[in-house]
């Protein structure tokens, strides 16, 4: 895959970095928590086959720059001007928390975006979620306005299911360094979910053809009650969604397999 590496300014000054790769219709990558474009590199060597694929780094991650004090609506800005890179028809996928992102900045206005896909936005409809999300965003804002971006990290893995030795086995794991460089970020993806849960409002602002991806390894009985809970969550999004459609990878967990994923979405968008 040949990748062509360019940047954009966003309204505020921001510098966003993005490859651009293949040919075809424009297609968006949205990266979730933690992730800085990188992990879509595979994703976006599979869609380069039919799409004009952009794979951008998020504000305060990669080679995108940040400025301060955060406000989601400045991410919604950084994808309007990503965005306006491609000719029309336009695709937008995100990914995780990324999907958050990619419906709240269609729902606050974005423009030119023909359909969207999203695959397991980690929003949760279990009756104490509320509770637990105000806890993890407190203890978050916390740390990092200490600089614990270690602690931020930890406090994520256990929002999420981590346990104590999952926890001792991540600190000395080769990507602990750096998820912690991107620790401060964690903030910026708990600003895209919102309050924990989707909101019905906002996405019936929605009126593209929206596909809600989840996997089946969240059914596994030894699967973490987060993953379970994200098919209650996507069922939720779908009926809130104008024109909202479910789809469901067969043997996928939060990390699918790119070629799977990709097979989706390539069915949805060009179909």
């Amino acid at each position: 895959m040949t990748c062509t590496e360019g940047r954009v300014t966003s309204q505020d000054g921001t510098t966003i970095a993005y490859e651009q790769s293949g040919s075809g219709p424009g297609l968006v990558l949205v990266s979730g928590a933690l992730g800085d474009g990188s992990g879509n590199v595979r994703l976006a060597a599979e869609l380069s086959r039919r799409f004009t694929v952009l794979n951008y780094a998020r504000r305060g991650r990669g080679g995108s720059g940040d400025s301060f004090p955060y406000a989601v609506e400045r991410e919604f800005e950084d994808l309007a001007a990503v965005i306006q890179t491609l000719d029309e028809p336009r695709y937008l996928y995100g990914g995780c928390s990324g999907g958050a992102l990619a419906l709240e900045a269609v729902a606050a206005g974005l423009t030119g975006i023909a359909k969207i896909a999203v695959y397991e936005v980690p929003y949760n409809m279990s009756a104490e979620w509320p509770r637990r999300w105000r806890d993890y965003l407190d203890g978050v804002q916390t740390a990092l306005a200490v600089g614990e971006r270690s602690a931020a990290l930890e406090l994520f893995l256990r929002v999420t299911g981590a346990s104590d030795e999952d926890v001792v086995a991540a600190r000395s794991a080769s990507f602990w360094d750096g998820a912690v460089s991107l620790a401060h970020t964690l903030a910026y993806d708990a600003a895209c979910l919102g309050s924990g849960r989707p909101s019905s409002a906002r996405l019936a602002a929605v009126r593209q053809p929206t596909l809600v991806l989840t996997g089946t390894a969240g059914h596994a009985p030894d699967a973490a009650p987060w993953m379970a809970a994200m098919d209650g969550a996507a069922e939720a999004m779908a009926a809130s969604l104008s024109r909202g459609r479910r789809g469901v990878l067969e043997g996928q967990g939060h990390s699918p397999d790119p070629a799977v994923l990709a097979a989706a979405l390539t069915d949805f968008f060009a179909g």
